[in-house]
């Protein structure tokens, strides 16, 4: 994707949260806007890797990052990280709502704390980051990034509750944008295609445990590099809604128009079990 001399002074110096940013598009996402020159603050669940990833900014992108250990599930946890953020860099110009777990199992074998879980981290999660920073946002005119799932649009077997959960978060952000119309504050909702992060390495099952799982086979896999710049692109524009999708767009028909014959030509291949 080409990119344009003037993007870098958009977000420069610019304060960017991004919440689950030490693997993956939150870090690629991450190195996109240390390269734009904002200053970063990334939460995450482990501090070893919070400390790599600041460490690596601030060597390769001369970045101002600062990593926080914060579970987004945890109300009163995310309170006082951005506290912490507003005090130390006077506000927040942009939050991405990146974190987020996944699960492979079918409804009638998921127990109750797996669909209690997956809400709790991608939705609540969501939630409690953008209350918390809510005001912040306002004050400077700032965005509000979610991402989302091309799930929203082409069902997932298997997946009941990692798609219940960003279902809500479109329901959630597209109130909240209505909310906010008169307040400067964009909302843009992000749905990726299929992409090559570790999420799938440590994946729910329906006891609860967890187990890595094998790659499905539905076509082109982007890499998060290229779904970062798509959404720095994005950003830039402050656009509404994002629809990255690698999955043919016959698929997205078939599910929207026609979901009998969707089910019987598409989902034997999610159902085998070759993708996440």
């Amino acid at each position: 994707m080409q990119r344009k001399v003037f993007d870098r002074k958009v977000f420069n110096r610019k304060l960017v949260v991004i919440t689950g940013g030490c693997a993956g598009i939150g870090r690629a996402l991450a190195v996109r806007m240390a390269q734009a020159g904002a200053r970063l603050v990334i939460f995450d669940l482990h501090q070893d890797a919070l400390d790599g990833l600041v460490q690596h900014l601030a060597d390769h992108h001369n970045a101002d990052a600062l990593g926080l250990c914060c579970d987004v599930s945890d109300a009163e946890a995310v309170q006082r990280a951005i506290a912490l953020v507003v005090e130390r860099y006077g506000g927040i110009d942009v939050l991405v709502n990146n974190a987020g777990i996944t699960h492979r199992s079918p409804v009638a074998n998921t127990s109750l704390a797996v669909f209690e879980r997956v809400m709790a981290v991608n939705f609540y999660g969501a939630l409690h980051c953008t209350q918390a920073a809510l005001p912040s946002l306002i004050s400077r005119g700032g965005q509000i990034i979610v991402l989302s799932s091309l799930s929203q649009y082409s069902p997932v077997p298997n997946r009941a509750a990692y798609n219940a959960s960003k279902h809500a978060l479109h329901g959630l952000f597209e109130t909240l944008r209505c909310e906010l119309r008169e307040t400067g504050v964009n909302v843009m909702l992000v749905c990726p295609g299929y992409t090559a992060t570790d999420l799938r390495k440590n994946v729910l099952v329906g006891d609860g445990s967890t187990a890595p799982t094998p790659a499905l086979d539905i076509g082109r896999v982007a890499s998060p590099q290229d779904v970062a710049e798509a959404i720095y692109q994005g950003a830039l524009r402050r656009r509404r809604l994002l629809v990255l999708s690698n999955l043919d767009w016959k698929a997205q028909l078939l599910a929207r128009c026609f979901p009998r014959l969707y089910q019987s030509l598409l989902l034997p291949r999610l159902l085998g079990g070759r993708a996440s």
